[in-house]
């Protein structure tokens, strides 16, 4: 088990943006038995973006206006990673094209994570490494996923689960803070639990990749659309969420009843609802995105703490476990502490 503890760093401020369009599931016509896959996965509606829109827009959103808020002077900010599945290209690196979209210094360090759902616990994990020796003073952790572009509209698996978000963790060098403490791991044994086939190196592009093919009632896609094995995936939800959350409180002698909130990867309302039992936690500490924004990839985490918490994470020192498990597969998770965070209102493109 890999855990980690990163010392002398503050988390000084989180934000999200979502595309204005909403998606009402009850309006899917496609899929059969959508009031029953409502009542499973608790995803009544989703933000997704519209053509011309990318990831990176809606992070770049988000940073905006958490540097604004923040009343940081954009020259010092010294660090930039961006966690996501849907970058803009191939290549370059979107973390690029993103320090000169923000006007940030060309000192400043960038990296792109190719992570979703465990992507913000492990975006964390590597800046935080970066800046606690104190030579990065000021740093922003972007991450989010437009997971709508990769669904087939005739697969009821993905299609009504999947919303599309960005959202921007600002991250400031602080020296004798006790900083932020993991647990982190992978099993790509399982990798083909959430899969999309062909366009990578791999499988590249073919003449057959744009082929819809019958899986199953109510399920077609391409091998250019998301594919997830839901038992498969079910199964590593409520074994390995709950598994890291213990063990990062047995690790670091965690009193869980001082924890204020505890913030789980949006899947589905079953899933987490399983998580939260086998870890006896109540529901008050458990906030809950899906109805509204579905599954947000990446982004999901950080959401939550906007649109759930925002209000008791600007008022006074808190402390949250965060946990991500998902495709890869991978998980992770994450105590942190906070005093009056900076949490600007949700942001729409």
């Amino acid at each position: 088990m890999a855990f980690l503890h990163t010392k002398n760093v503050l988390l000084r401020g989180v934000s999200a943006c979502v595309p204005l369009t909403i998606e009402e599931n009850r309006d899917i016509t496609t899929i059969p038995d959508i009031e029953k896959m409502i009542r499973t996965t608790g995803v009544e509606r989703r933000h997704v973006i519209t053509d011309g829109v990318c990831t990176s827009d809606l992070c770049f959103k988000a940073a905006e206006k958490l540097i604004e808020e923040l009343n940081w002077d954009k020259k010092d900010i010294q660090g930039l990673i961006f966690v996501s599945q849907t970058p803009d290209f191939i290549l370059p690196a979107t973390s690029c094209i993103l320090q000169d979209r923000l006007d940030l210094s060309t000192d400043c360090f960038t990296l792109d994570i190719s992570l979703g759902c465990s992507g913000f616990v492990y975006g964390l994990s590597v800046l935080t490494s970066y800046m606690q020796s104190g030579m990065i003073k000021k740093a922003i952790l972007l991450s989010g996923d437009t997971s709508s572009m990769t669904c087939s509209r005739a697969d009821k698996s993905t299609y009504p689960l999947f919303g599309d978000a960005g959202t921007a963790t600002a991250l400031e060098y602080h020296g004798g803070d006790e900083g932020f403490k993991f647990h982190l791991g992978s099993d790509g044994s399982g990798y083909r639990a959430i899969l999309i086939n062909d366009g990578g190196y791999r499988n590249r592009f073919n003449a057959t990749s744009l082929t819809n093919n019958f899986i199953a009632d109510g399920i077609s896609r391409s091998d250019l659309e998301l594919a997830l094995d839901g038992m498969d995936v079910f199964s590593f939800g409520i074994s390995k969420a709950p598994e890291t959350v213990k063990a990062l409180i047995s690790k670091f002698g965690i009193a869980t009843e001082k924890v204020d909130h505890f913030y789980f990867h949006q899947a589905n309302l079953m899933m987490n609802e399983h998580i939260r039992k086998k870890l006896q936690l109540p529901e008050n500490k458990v906030p809950l995105s899906l109805r509204n924004f579905g599954n947000t990839s990446s982004a999901s985490i950080p959401l939550t703490m906007v649109t759930e918490t925002a209000e008791s994470l600007r008022n006074g020192v808190r402390e949250f476990i965060a946990c991500g498990f998902g495709v890869g597969l991978s998980w992770a998770s994450v105590l942190c502490k906070t005093n009056d965070l900076v949490v600007p209102s949700l942001i729409y493109l």
